[in-house]
């Protein structure tokens, strides 16, 4: 099966590809920097392509049976930028991986962006982009998975989750425990879903089982 990461030098892209790589899936690392290739050769990734979310991304994409989009300007950017990369590169990304014909799309946005107005006033702009992209992927008729990972952090993995459809408590999660569950997530056939999720005392496999 061919994986194409979004995002694949980033903080959770690069964790992710040593997880896929062990299940000998083929991972395609997209980058914009063509100098980040060996590094990513060396964690396990076969293919890197370089390519641009504000740009055409159609080479990148074909023969792709799945696309994770792990890519983002971070909850600190200005708004700007975050439509630029996680609302408007996300939407059209989905779009170009329709047309190329990926089969699925699994999608790491975040907890708050189904209701922006719970967040802080000053991350509403990212929350907002995030559910625009994610709404987009509802509709796109992709098989999808939405991920909604709480605040992150760069604790080491407990593998063990608390998931569901929706948390009401907000919560932490680190970056290596969301790489494993989207490892796991790109393991199953599920039909379309969505979960947000944070650490807790349910192993990432049980979890997803429940869903």
């Amino acid at each position: 099966m061919n994986v194409l990461i979004a995002g694949a030098n980033g903080k959770i892209g690069r964790r992710l590809i040593p997880h896929l790589a062990a299940d000998n899936l083929q991972v395609r690392a997209m980058v914009r920097d063509a100098s980040q290739a060996e590094s990513l050769r060396q964690l396990g990734a076969h293919e890197v392509v370089e390519a641009d979310l504000e740009q055409d991304c159609r080479h990148a994409l074909e023969g792709q049976d799945i696309v994770i989009f792990t890519a983002g300007s971070g909850p600190h950017t200005g708004p700007e930028k975050t439509i630029d990369v996680d609302q408007n590169g996300a939407i059209s990304l989905i779009d170009q991986a329709k047309e190329t014909g990926v089969g699925r799309f699994i999608m790491v946005s975040s907890m708050r962006a189904d209701n922006p107005e719970s967040g802080p006033e000053k991350l509403r702009h990212y929350f907002v982009a995030k559910g625009k992209a994610d709404e987009h992927l509802r509709t796109s008729g992709l098989n999808y998975t939405i991920v909604r990972p709480g605040r992150l952090t760069e604790e080491p993995p407990t593998e063990t989750v608390t998931l569901a459809p929706r948390l009401d408590n907000f919560g932490d999660i680190s970056r290596e425990d969301v790489a494993l569950v989207l490892a796991e997530t790109a393991r199953r056939d599920l039909p379309d879903s969505e979960f947000d999720v944070i650490t807790g005392n349910t192993p990432v496999r049980d979890a997803l089982d429940s869903l």
